[in-house]
């Protein structure tokens, strides 16, 4: 069985291009998520959910046999939603975060709940009781990928915020990113991250 990537399967959610923003409109889909609070580069509990997110989606991955459809998926990058608005005076210590992976169709909560169990006896990672399987439907969204060091990407947040009003959307629901590169491996410059920020629709008024 060849090896299905599903970031190919759905390009454009997953690779958008760096040029432009563009607008898409985002599927129900399945997720690991695991809620927290905190800033994500000093958080001890932003790195226990990376863990227990990806401590169950390798454990599903390895405990089915070869040619299984989940044993032959390639596990999904880390999204994130975040709670933060970009308010400058917010402090990074209050911001409000869930960090999750997408699933595969294949993926069942019985998989979930069965890698959960074999993942509680051999690590048993401090995040795992918080871990839940969930649907996720995002809709209708403006999105960007975004190139460089996670700390530069407000002037690309804010020329996606700006395609959104100019085409006669406002913003609506959670910032969201997703991420390519390990921060702690690959150089901040090498850094991949798909931007994307859910809109809808403002209404007209009825003098237009």
């Amino acid at each position: 069985m060849a090896k299905q990537d599903l970031s190919d399967e759905l390009t454009a959610l997953y690779f958008p291009s760096p040029k432009a923003p563009a607008l898409i409109k985002v599927p129900k889909m399945n997720f690991l998520m695991i809620d927290g609070q905190g800033n994500p580069n000093i958080s001890t509990e932003y790195q226990q959910a990376i863990e227990a997110l990806y401590g169950v989606c390798y454990t599903m991955k390895f405990t089915h046999a070869k040619g299984h459809a989940i044993r032959e998926s390639r596990v999904m990058p880390l999204e994130g939603l975040w709670c933060i608005a970009f308010d400058q005076n917010m402090s990074p210590d209050a911001w409000q975060w869930t960090a999750m992976i997408m699933q595969p169709k294949a993926i069942t909560r019985k998989a979930v709940e069965a890698a959960v169990g074999v993942l509680r006896r051999k690590k048993n990672p401090a995040a795992l009781p918080k871990l839940r399987f969930e649907a996720f439907a995002e809709g209708l969204a403006v999105q960007i990928m975004y190139l460089g060091p996670y700390a530069d990407e407000k002037p690309t947040i804010e020329r996606l915020h700006r395609f959104a009003e100019e085409n006669g959307y406002r913003l609506h629901g959670k910032h969201h990113e997703i991420y390519y590169g390990d921060p702690r491996r690959t150089k901040p410059e090498r850094l991949k991250t798909v931007i994307r920020q859910p809109v809808e629709r403002i209404r007209k008024r009825q003098s237009e």
